[in-house]
């Protein structure tokens, strides 16, 4: 890919960034959640899963590695140390991975669905 200024870059063009990095480093249940109109925060969200702790910090290390070196864009990073739930901000678009357990326990994704939308028992 070529590297574009992190001002030139739209906040969908990120988002693909984002999820074909997850993709690369087999995230698992990726969804991405549009927050446009909802929240000034973000434009989307993106939450997933890695199998292990290890797995999470390698997923979110390597994300903000490809976006500083494709982009140059830096991204504020927070709970690598412990693997369980590992937020990446990178500005108009927030990230999360999580150990599966963590995920089910805090429900994150359920609470910026879209209204009338339930989640899958």
């Amino acid at each position: 890919m070529t590297t574009a200024p992190a001002h030139d870059l739209s906040s969908e063009e990120l988002l693909e960034r984002i999820l074909t990095s997850l993709d690369d480093d087999k995230a698992e249940d990726v969804i991405p959640i549009d927050l446009r109109g909802r929240s000034d925060m973000a434009d989307y969200m993106v939450v997933c899963s890695g199998r292990s702790s290890r797995q999470v910090s390698a997923i979110a290390e390597k994300l903000v590695d490809r976006l500083k070196q494709q982009t140059g864009r830096t991204s504020k990073v927070e709970g690598k140390e412990t693997g369980d739930w590992v937020l990446i901000d990178t500005g108009d678009v927030i990230v999360h991975v999580f150990r599966p357990e963590v995920r089910e326990f805090y429900q994150v994704e359920k609470m910026w669905q879209p209204a009338g939308k339930t989640a899958k028992a």
